[in-house]
């Protein structure tokens, strides 16, 4: 979820009563951090970590009735790994989310431009290597939306099938979780990330899942869960992760 600390539309404290109508057990706030780039609108500026952390802590603290979890979610960079590392670890994090939103300089979600006059299937096979890279960084506890450059409903000539795969091995060498995000489905895609016909995929490589909702408002938290699961069953999928200070464990659904 995403609150005002990045481009989520409410505060924090606003998406409490509607997790709980939702049924949710617990939920988690995940704002984007986009490290060794200027600020701009959607992400947050690293001075508010430490604010966003305590507004974070302070509402745990007096919430009873829903487990609230800390996260960030964090735009990976090629090459500054270690950098990236050295400031998360000191931050007390329940999970750490590794988006790629980047391209070069360019993120593939703020603009159809951005995809004008390129090869459809050579920037999906980047975006892929770049999530791959990500995962095997060891930086993250769970890739989000894994398979993000569909977003505007881009197809690739290509198979994809072998894309999927070699990123399913991946998060599976290194342990790294996916995450079925159903907000795609509010995004010109119209559907969850990833593709719906992967998921046996990552179901046979013995990826561990989370569903996330995304949410960048408080209506649309736990939107689209019951059909999430109800994909996930079909694909196989009986657990998924939860976590607690970077540690991962698995629960049944």
């Amino acid at each position: 979820m995403h609150s005002t600390y990045s481009d989520g539309r409410s505060v924090p404290e606003d998406y409490i009563a509607p997790a709980i109508a939702a049924g949710l057990s617990e939920i988690g706030f995940s704002e984007h951090l986009t490290l060794f780039r200027d600020p701009e609108d959607w992400n947050m500026n690293p001075v508010n970590i430490s604010p966003y952390i305590n507004n974070i802590q302070e509402l745990r603290g007096r919430t009873k009735s829903i487990k609230i979890k800390i996260g960030l979610e964090v735009d990976f960079f090629e090459g500054r790994e270690e950098e990236t590392r050295a400031f998360l670890n000191l931050l007390p994090l329940d999970y750490i989310i590794g988006s790629v939103h980047y391209l070069g300089e360019k993120t593939v979600d703020l603009g159809l431009e951005f995809y004008e006059g390129k090869n459809i299937n050579r920037l999906f096979e980047s975006y892929f290597d770049s999530v791959c890279i990500a995962v095997a960084s060891g930086i993250f506890d769970m890739i989000g939306h894994c398979d993000l450059i569909r977003i505007y409903g881009y197809k690739p000539s290509a198979d994809m099938e072998h894309l999927y795969r070699k990123m399913a091995k991946t998060m599976k060498e290194h342990n790294v979780a996916f995450e079925l995000n159903t907000n795609g489905r509010n995004r010109p895609l119209a559907d969850f990330y990833p593709d719906r016909k992967f998921l046996h995929i990552f179901k046979e490589e013995s990826v561990p899942v989370c569903v996330n909702s995304d949410a960048h408002m408080p209506s649309r938290v736990g939107q689209y869960f019951d059909e999430a699961y109800e994909l996930l069953r079909y694909a196989g999928f009986t657990e998924m992760a939860v976590f607690d200070k970077r540690v991962r464990r698995m629960v049944s659904f």
